[in-house]
């Protein structure tokens, strides 16, 4: 069975700089889902120092993940890469589950969640 969120190496790399710079060594990585953007839903990652009585805890390149087991459907899949262009750098997030996304890429639906659109 595949995790229900995957790290790159590169978006690992990443992390483990923004933890390092930001001192949250030993932190765990929040993957969530929240409703909003212009197709209803859109992620967010974070820190934080306890996991939550309904979240899985994974671990990929020694970053300890959390995803809520409200999420978890929704993300299932969900590939996070980190990629550098000339323009700079990002975040990007491949998920199988999204069915349309907008123009700008920061939000998405499913076919079961459509989340709470709003006015872009």
């Amino acid at each position: 069975m595949s995790e229900v969120v995957q790290i790159t190496e590169a978006a690992a790399f990443q992390i483990k700089e923004m933890m390092k710079h930001n001192g949250e060594e030993g932190s765990f990585l929040r993957v969530a889902v929240k409703g909003g953007g212009c197709s209803g839903l859109s992620y967010g990652m974070g820190f934080e120092q306890e996991p939550g009585e309904k979240d899985s805890q994974l671990e990929q390149f020694e970053i300890k993940i959390l995803v809520n087991a409200g999420d978890a459907d929704i993300l299932n899949g969900t590939v996070i890469d980190y990629k550098q262009t000339m323009m700079g750098g990002g975040f990007t997030i491949e998920n199988p589950n999204a069915i349309a996304s907008c123009g700008c890429g920061s939000s998405f639906k499913t076919a079961k969640n459509a989340g709470t659109p709003e006015n872009c």
